[in-house]
C-alpha cells in the first residue's frame, strides 16, 4: 500500500452521469449524517496507522471533497504527517467548482497537488455531463485559481464517455497543450451500479492516443513507477504530454497500490469492491494505533482484488460501491 485516497464526505453538487446519476441521488437520497462521517481527528489517526505500513501519497476525495466544512483544516493537520521518506505527498481531486476561493486556502494549509475532473470544454456539454447546469468558466476559473496558489502544474482528469463528450477529445487537448498541466483521459467505467454502463459507451484508451496523435504527434513515455494508473504520451513538439487511464482495456490490477478510505471509515482495497471492512467501528471503540497498523496491515495482505482484470458478463452482477461513495 503507498497511496491512500481519503473520501471527507459522501455529497457532491454535480450529478454527473457516469458517477453520480440524478435518477437515483435525487433530492430524498438518504446521504451520511454527520455523526457518521469520520472526523479529522479520525482521519489522521488512519492516515499514520497507514504510513506505518506503506502509505506515502494520501488524496482527499468525495463525492466533492470541498463541500466538507473546514477543509483546509484537515489539510494542515496532515500537512503535520511525515513519512520516512519525508514529508505526506498530499493531493485533493475536484470538480472545481468551489475551486476559486478554495485554492489559495488550501495551498496554504500545506496542500501539494490538484487534480481536476473536467469533461469538456464546450459549455453546452460541460453542462449536460455534471446535470446541474453548471457553468464551465467557473471551472476554468478554479483551474486559474489554483495556478496563483502555487498549485501548478494540476493533472486534468476527461472521463470520455461516447455519443456524450468524444468530440471534446481535441478540444480538450488543444487548451492544455503548451501549459503545465497534464490531461488525462479516463475510460469510462463500470464502478458501482448505478451509471448504466455498457462496453458501447467505452472510447478505449488506443482510440483517445490515436485521435489525438493524428493531429499532434506522440511518443510513448508509459508509466513513472508500476502503480501509477496513467499510461503517459508525450507530444512530439515539445508541448508537454497526456496521459490515459484505461482500466477497461489494459488493466492494471497486478500493479495496484491504492486503498481508499471511505466517509463513514470502511477500508476498501478496490475501486470495484462491494463491500469494504470496518475501521471507524475500532476507532471508536478504543483502538491503539498499533491496533490500527495491524488492522490496516492485515487487510492489504489479504486482498485478492482483480475486477478488472476479470470483467465479463460473470462479473456484471456482482454488487459494486459507487464510485462517489470512495471518490474514484
Amino acid at each position: 500500500m503507498r497511496d491512500l485516497r481519503v473520501s471527507v464526505t459522501d455529497r457532491c453538487n454535480f450529478r454527473c452521469p457516469y458517477c453520480m446519476p440524478k435518477e437515483v441521488f435525487g433530492r430524498d437520497h438518504a446521504f451520511l449524517e454527520r455523526s457518521e462521517i469520520l472526523t479529522f481527528e479520525e482521519i489522521v489517526r488512519v492516515v499514520r496507522a497507514a504510513v506505518a505500513v506503506g502509505v506515502r501519497k494520501v488524496r482527499l476525495t468525495g463525492g466533492e471533497p470541498t463541500l466538507r466544512r473546514e477543509l483546509p483544516r484537515l489539510v494542515s493537520m496532515l500537512a503535520e504527517v511525515e513519512t520516512p521518506d519525508g514529508p505526506l505527498d498530499l493531493a485533493l481531486t475536484t470538480n472545481g467548482s468551489l475551486l476559486e476561493r478554495m485554492a489559495a486556502p488550501l495551498a496554504e494549509a500545506g496542500l501539494t497537488r490538484v487534480t481536476v475532473s473536467l469533461d469538456a470544454l464546450d459549455d453546452a456539454t460541460f453542462r449536460a455531463m455534471n446535470d446541474v447546469d453548471f457553468p464551465v468558466e467557473r471551472v476554468l476559473s478554479g483551474i486559474a485559481a489554483a495556478e496563483r496558489a502555487g498549485l501548478s502544474p494540476l493533472k486534468v482528469n476527461m472521463v470520455v464517455k461516447r455519443g456524450m463528450n468524444e468530440g471534446q477529445i481535441l478540444p480538450m487537448a488543444e487548451r492544455f497543450r503548451g501549459t503545465p498541466h497534464v490531461l488525462r483521459f479516463v475510460e469510462f467505467m463500470d464502478v458501482g451500479t448505478t451509471n448504466g454502463w455498457r462496453l458501447d459507451d467505452v472510447v478505449s484508451a488506443k482510440e483517445i492516443v490515436r485521435t489525438v496523435g493524428q493531429r499532434w504527434p506522440l511518443e510513448p513515455v508509459g508509466r513513472v513507477l508500476p502503480g501509477d494508473v496513467a499510461e503517459r504520451w508525450r507530444y512530439a513538439d515539445g508541448a508537454g504530454e497526456i496521459g490515459t487511464i484505461a482500466s477497461v482495456t489494459r488493466a492494471f490490477c497486478a500493479d495496484c497500490t491504492r486503498a481508499r478510505l471511505s466517509a463513514d471509515g470502511s477500508l476498501y482495497t478496490c475501486l470495484y469492491a462491494s463491500k469494504g471492512t470496518d475501521v471507524r467501528g475500532p476507532l471508536r471503540a478504543g483502538a491503539t494505533d498499533a491496533d490500527l497498523v495491524t488492522l490496516l496491515a492485515s487487510i492489504w495482505r489479504a486482498r485478492a482484488d482483480r475486477y478488472s482484470e476479470l470483467r465479463s458478463a460473470a462479473t456484471a452482477s456482482i454488487p459494486r460501491v459507487e464510485m462517489s461513495f470512495i471518490g474514484g
